[in-house]
């Protein structure tokens, strides 16, 4: 049995549906099952409770070899962080070594590493987290993803709706900074390999797509996809950004632009420094032109 956290999110929804298309038996620790209805036409077992609820967390390893764990959020304060991202990871792999869990998978994210552990909030607890994952003894493998694109969910259909739909394509700043965009159906295949790939143990791999372009070149790809190649790009000052994101990141919800978001932006290339993640499990990657066609 697979545990799977966060397999209601977006990125968890593909990896729970990537590991029943392989007929792997999947359960899921959701908050609440009246919501997960979708999970539960996939043939996925429903446990109620929350990453924060260490008894929740010891229901839900009971009779799991392998924990997919997928929690995060990314805005809030610092106690918030340190609640469900930092403790929640230490009560879950306290519950799986009870459990006697033989795989734990961790989804990181790019940029995370001891040089960027202070630039923001969740830098910091997805340090914390790789490093309670790597001290606690049990086999593990880490990811750490770039921006992760689909045509149903992430960030990828709002900026599509931006290029087509604004007079002007609006940068953040200077656009030079790099990214490296994976397919989320790829992602789903990678994590899926790591449940029992023998050369994946107790190993980190950054994760991403087959092209490194920077966000001024990412622009003009999206806008060849979509089919408006004339609209004019208007950089905006980061400065500026901020002032916006001080008034958006106080609503309520889940907020696309806050403070920490532009720091990330502004001061860390998201793209892999190596590419031992492709020749360990020797998976397909979506270039990035397709992944925009796919989008459009």
């Amino acid at each position: 049995m697979i545990l799977v956290t966060g397999g209601t999110g977006f990125v968890g929804g593909h990896i729970v549906r990537q590991l029943r298309i392989e007929g792997r038996p999947v359960r899921c620790l959701v908050r609440n099952v009246d919501k997960a209805g979708g999970l539960a036409n996939l043939g996925v077992e429903l446990v109620e409770g929350d990453v924060a609820d260490a008894e929740c967390l010891r229901r839900a390893t009971e009779g799991c070899e392998v924990v997919v764990h997928l929690v995060a959020i990314r805005q809030g304060q610092q106690e918030e962080f340190d609640r469900v991202m930092t403790g929640g990871t230490v009560d879950l792999v306290a519950a799986a070594q009870v459990a006697g869990v033989q795989r734990f998978v961790l989804m990181s994210a790019l940029g995370t590493g001891e040089e960027n552990k202070d630039l923001v909030p969740y830098y910091r607890a997805k340090w914390e987290m790789e490093q309670t994952v790597t001290a606690s003894g049990l086999q593990h493998v880490i990811f750490r993803p770039s921006f992760i694109f689909e045509r149903d969910g992430g960030i990828l259909p709002t900026f599509a709706r931006l290029v087509r739909l604004a007079p002007v394509t609006p940068v953040i700043g200077a656009g030079t900074k790099r990214i490296q965009p994976i397919w989320a159906g790829d992602m789903a295949a990678y994590f899926a390999a790591a449940i029992d790939h023998p050369d994946a143990a107790n190993r980190t791999f950054e994760l991403g797509g087959p092209d490194v372009v920077t966000w001024n070149e990412f622009w003009e790809h999206l806008r060849r996809a979509v089919g408006v190649r004339r609209r004019p790009t208007i950089h905006v000052p980061v400065g500026l950004m901020r002032v916006n994101a001080l008034v958006t990141e106080r609503l309520p919800g889940d907020i696309p632009l806050t403070q920490d978001l532009l720091t990330m932006l502004e001061r860390v290339d998201n793209v892999v420094t190596n590419d031992d993640a492709v020749r360990t499990f020797g998976l397909p990657l979506v270039p990035l032109d397709e992944q925009l066609r796919r989008a459009a």
